[in-house]
């Protein structure tokens, strides 16, 4: 069993692994915090056996490269949640795209991330406020496409 694309804090996926109510848990860099706190959970997740697969919905371009460097130093990591869905509209906004090959992505070596984010492409894309929970809507999907 797999959860944790909706839990947001330590504290949630803690109770996941005390009680192993998951083989493999999803969390998403851009919901739980970043780079340190994924690799915390992933840590956490760890002495149970419980395997991680970061979540990759909310997570495209700058988010899916901080959890690839994220995900390098996890020995849980199993594979990263990549979403065809947005890889177009991730690639429009992104320079130094990270192309999977063959079932993989290389691990950048450039500094930072091993991306950047073109700005001008992304002024043309309009924001999307949520609150924590909600639904992605056909508009969402929309916009990306």
């Amino acid at each position: 069993m797999v959860t944790g694309e909706a839990l947001y804090t330590r504290n949630e996926f803690r109770e996941v692994c005390e009680t192993r109510a998951a083989d493999i848990i999803n969390p998403d860099i851009c919901n739980t915090g970043g780079i340190w706190e994924l690799t915390q959970i992933a840590a956490m997740a760890a002495p149970f056996y419980i395997g991680v697969s970061p979540h990759g919905w909310n997570s495209t371009s700058v988010g899916c490269a901080a959890a690839i460097q994220a995900s390098a130093g996890m020995p849980n990591f199993l594979i990263y949640e990549y979403m065809v869905g947005v890889e177009a509209a991730s690639r429009e906004v992104t320079i130094g795209y990270l192309e999977p090959e063959d079932g993989y992505i290389e691990i950048p070596t450039e500094p930072g991330l091993g991306i950047d984010v073109d700005e001008d492409a992304l002024k043309k894309r309009p924001a999307v406020t949520r609150t924590r929970g909600s639904v992605r809507t056909v508009e969402d999907e929309r916009m990306w496409h």
